[in-house]
């Protein structure tokens, strides 16, 4: 890797410290989920959390708009929005000049660098679709004329998984453009008190800004640059494909759990993962390690399971655990461990 890449992943290890440093200011625990949003976005990825009410999602992805110096804008999910409310609208106005009566567009709240799309699920498909080509494309199209959204862009959305009555459940679709699914637990017993007594006082920490948009577009393009082997990009392919029923020399169990395994996005998200990982740790390189702990918010919501498997109550996360235990990791890998044991 070039002497520039090189010092562009030292600055990633150290801002990604820093982050951590101002967001723990703010939020308590959830390290991993905190490293998990900054991997997605130093990958250009967007990201879907998910987690009951009260664990602090809107208030992570604020502070981390706050922290990176962007533009934040909340849309609130409900049945009645129109995907005019998101992307905008033209309006008729009259000019000053010729005294005419002519449309302007109106921009959206989705013309801002991080969007928050809070409760995702609580609105009707068609404005779910809204997203799509703004999260894929980075710009709208609102009356024939084309419109780019400001650099970087993310697009954080929310869902609560246990309230599911008047919901519209995400297409596969939609749910494929999201690299991460992110699970947001409960905290621990500490950190619960913890939380309880830093939000009934009177004391509101600061946060200070870690980086600018121009630097993050930097960074984004350094993760790209990261060095992956060849034996790196076929675990992931392999681990991708094993989770499709119909493939051969899959494990003999995949069918009975599976029925519609990840798509080739997946495999590209795995190695962009991988890649986002290492650097935040200050590696030059990418490993099968990487690629294993990035495998469950890239694959959980990219598995379709089977009536057996939701009737024996298996999820995503434990397919995916088999599956890490299934495929074996490659040779190159092997054997460079029996070297060093």
């Amino acid at each position: 890797m070039p002497a520039p890449e090189v010092q562009a992943v030292k600055e990633i290890a150290a801002a990604y410290e820093r982050m951590a440093e101002q967001i723990g200011k703010v939020i308590v625990g959830q390290h991993q989920v905190v490293e998990e949003l900054i991997m997605a976005m130093f990958s250009r990825g967007h990201c879907l959390l998910v987690g009951v009410p009260g664990l602090a999602k809107t208030l992570l992805i604020s502070t981390v708009a706050r922290i990176l110096n962007l533009s934040f804008k909340r849309i609130q999910f409900t049945p009645d929005l129109m995907p005019s409310d998101i992307t905008g609208t033209d309006i008729l106005q009259d000019d000053p000049e010729t005294g005419r009566r002519k449309f302007a567009f109106l921009p959206g709240p989705i013309f801002a660098n991080m969007i928050l799309a809070d409760e995702i699920n609580r609105t009707p498909p068609k404005t779910q679709a809204a997203l799509l080509e703004a999260m894929q494309e980075h710009h709208v199209t609102a009356g024939g004329t084309t419109y780019k959204l400001p650099e970087p862009f993310f697009v954080l959305a929310t869902q609560n998984p246990i309230e599911q009555e008047g919901t519209y459940p995400l297409p596969e679709a939609q749910q494929d453009r999201f690299m991460f699914n992110i699970r947001v637990e409960y905290p621990t017993r500490s950190e619960e008190i913890q939380i309880v007594k830093s939000t009934t006082s009177n004391h509101k920490p600061e946060v200070e800004p870690v980086l600018d948009a121009k630097q993050i577009i930097r960074l984004q393009e350094a993760v790209r640059q990261v060095v992956v082997a060849d034996h790196v990009f076929s675990y992931a392919a392999d681990l991708v494909r094993a989770t499709r029923p119909k493939e051969p020399g899959v494990p003999k169990w995949i069918p009975e759990l599976i029925a519609w395994g990840a798509g080739p996005r997946a495999s590209q998200f795995l190695i962009l993962g991988g890649k986002a990982k290492a650097v935040l740790h200050g590696r030059l390189h990418v490993t099968t390690e990487d690629i294993r702990e990035v495998a469950f918010p890239v694959l959980r919501h990219r598995l379709m399971t089977t009536f057996n498997a939701d009737a024996e109550g298996i999820t995503t996360d434990e397919v995916i655990r088999r599956l890490i235990q299934a495929v074996p990791p490659p040779q190159e890998e092997a054997a460079a461990r029996a070297r060093r044991g």
